[in-house]
């Protein structure tokens, strides 16, 4: 009797710390692609930070801005940095809320879920629901998502000159492992 009340206790306790564990990560990373008509523009970011909280499936995404990489050239990237996402007034853009399906988070599997949340750039706060594929396997969490976010939602502005080499939607891609702390 004493075992098995012991032993219902530990049970008990274990999944007590799991609901207060959150999944995190530091090194998420983050693709965009600028499709227009005369060029395409690729740049990523691999400093990515988030957390996951299982106990009430509220999440946190934070990105510094000039942390991207990649371009067609140095130039491009000063532009982006300097001219389009003005990242030394805006330096962090970030996506926080609430995964919307109710997860069992000790269950190994793949979910497709949608995110609903305050997308955060350039200054400019937009009610975003983002559908995204998340699998849970021996207590890690993979985050994968792709979007497309139109730049005049967070006011970012192409001058006419460059209409044609830069995108008025972005497409987003988003994938992130992330361990329980």
């Amino acid at each position: 009797m004493v075992k098995g009340l012991y032993c219902c206790l530990l049970i008990f306790c274990s999944f007590h710390n799991l609901a207060q564990k959150k999944f995190s990560t530091e090194k998420g990373e983050v693709d965009f692609v600028s499709k227009a008509d005369l060029e395409s523009i690729r740049a990523t970011s691999n400093k990515l930070q988030g957390v996951v909280d299982p106990s009430n499936n509220h999440f946190a995404f934070s990105l510094q801005v000039q942390t991207f990489r990649g371009f067609n050239s140095e130039l491009q990237r000063e532009h982006f940095n300097e001219k389009y996402m003005e990242s030394e007034k805006y330096p962090r853009m970030a996506f926080t809320g609430k995964i919307i399906e109710r997860l069992d988070y000790s269950i190994d599997g793949v979910y497709e879920v949608r995110a609903k949340g305050e997308l955060d750039i350039h200054g400019q706060k937009q009610t975003r629901i983002i559908k995204s594929v998340i699998t849970l396997e021996e207590g890690v969490l993979n985050i994968e998502s792709t979007f497309n976010v139109p730049l005049a939602d967070h006011n970012i502005s192409i001058p006419r000159i460059v209409n044609q080499k830069i995108a008025t939607e972005i497409q987003i891609t988003v994938k992130a492992t992330m361990l329980l702390q």
